[in-house]
């Protein structure tokens, strides 16, 4: 089947629909799971001592930034994904519902786990950080503290749940933008993610200056904060990712493949090594992995060769998100168990690492089975119905080739 066009603003399509286009888009789902493993060799490497001497040095250098790159590839995701399965008889209502459904439950069940690690080490907790923690709020405060309470991952899912309140009027906005204009559209936004290292660098205090994680004393946490964990700041690469999706909807993306594409994603990081820690940390890094999210699903539509999208790969993609809620429980735990101190061989520490992934992987498969799944399935579908706001239907291409991708 040939995807039918929009009129004359799809002149100079760069790349053609395939004849029979799959109603998923299954490489984006295991790309998650790669997203994922990013941000669990962070945590694994600098919150443990497992991987010893010279060897651990390195690996802390080397994965440095790879869970802030993970983080906010998932918010560029975001965006594309939701604006991909919009569908013309929703409600704004119920896309909140389905959204709270999604995220609500595993939030509260990791919620509880890492109480019970927090209340076990008496880790200073205050109430604000308590109830900032549960109701999502944890990423509008600009401290350490508080932002980082309690499930320590938990303030990006704060992050996405202020995205999806915003979407519903957003992607009005971003469907009345011309085809011809998205291209310039999505350059804007990148100026304005340029411009919010610029105003964290710049404007926002530097003072008292950070000495923890690899920031080495060079910024404030108030700096840090404004670029990492402000919801508004991180908003803008959720924005890029609706503008791709259109983008790629139109048939307005270049003719990048599936692999120069992940080539791009892997140099960007690289690059963002010798950034500025501000600029390494968040949107301006993670913009380079945008180009890979448009190659996958152009590759899933036209059906080329993808080895995220095999079952294996796409399965662990199911799990990522409980595994990324619970990922930072099972490392903080095992590094309370073993302690600060307590060194091992370079051959046992590896192992140790690779049991604590089976321990998390383990983990996030009982939370996928018992909690997320069948709260989805029960509550989570869709059910158009009067009130609320209509959310616009996707594009023309999309809506005919019937896309449907998990998140």
């Amino acid at each position: 089947m040939v995807t039918q066009g929009t009129g004359p603003s799809d002149v100079g399509r760069t790349y053609a629909p395939a004849q029979a286009v799959p109603s998923r888009l299954p490489s984006l789902t295991g790309l998650r799971f790669v997203a994922a493993m990013m941000v669990f060799a962070t945590h694994v490497v600098w919150y443990t001592q497992l991987i010893p001497g010279d060897t651990g040095k390195e690996l802390r250098e080397a994965f440095a930034l790879s869970g802030s790159y993970g983080v906010g590839f998932f918010f560029i995701l975001s965006g594309f994904v939701l604006t991909w399965t919009a569908r013309s008889d929703d409600t704004a209502r119920s896309f909140w519902r389905r959204r709270l459904v999604k995220i609500g439950p595993m939030h509260l069940v990791t919620f509880g786990l890492a109480a019970i690690l927090v209340l076990s080490t008496a880790r200073p907790t205050r109430a604000v950080d308590w109830l900032a923690s549960l109701t999502l709020q944890q990423a509008w405060f600009p401290s350490i503290q508080t932002s980082s309470a309690v499930n320590g991952v938990a303030w990006s899912l704060a992050c996405e749940f202020f995205f999806y309140l915003a979407f519903p009027a957003l992607l009005p906005l971003v469907r009345r933008i011309r085809v011809e204009w998205l291209w310039p559209a999505a350059g804007a936004v990148l100026v304005l993610i340029a411009g919010m290292f610029l105003v964290a660098t710049y404007v926002v205090t530097d003072q008292p200056r950070l000495v923890a994680f690899s920031v080495s004393g060079e910024v404030s946490f108030t700096q840090v904060w404004f670029v990492y964990f402000f919801p508004p700041v991180r908003a803008l690469e959720f924005v890029l990712g609706i503008l791709l999706a259109r983008i790629v909807a139109a048939g307005r993306w270049p003719r990048i493949g599936l692999v120069p594409a992940f080539a791009l994603a892997v140099a960007g990081y690289v690059i963002a090594l010798y950034l500025p820690y501000l600029a390494g940390t968040a949107g301006l890094a993670t913009v380079w992995t945008a180009p890979l999210i448009a190659a996958a699903a152009v590759a899933d539509r036209q059906r080329a060769a993808s080895v995220f999208r095999r079952p294996a790969m796409v399965y662990l993609g199911e799990l990522s998100f409980a595994f990324y809620m619970v990922h930072w429980i099972v490392i903080m735990t095992a590094a309370e168990l073993i302690g600060p101190t307590r060194t091992f061989s370079l051959t046992t520490g590896a192992l140790l690492v690779l049991a604590l992934l089976l321990v998390a992987l383990a983990a996030s498969f009982v939370l996928y089975r018992c909690v997320e799944t069948p709260l989805v399935r029960r509550f989570g579908r869709h059910r158009p119905g009067p009130g609320g706001t209509d959310l616009p239907a996707a594009p023309t291409p999309l809506r005919r080739a019937g896309h449907r991708v998990p998140e």
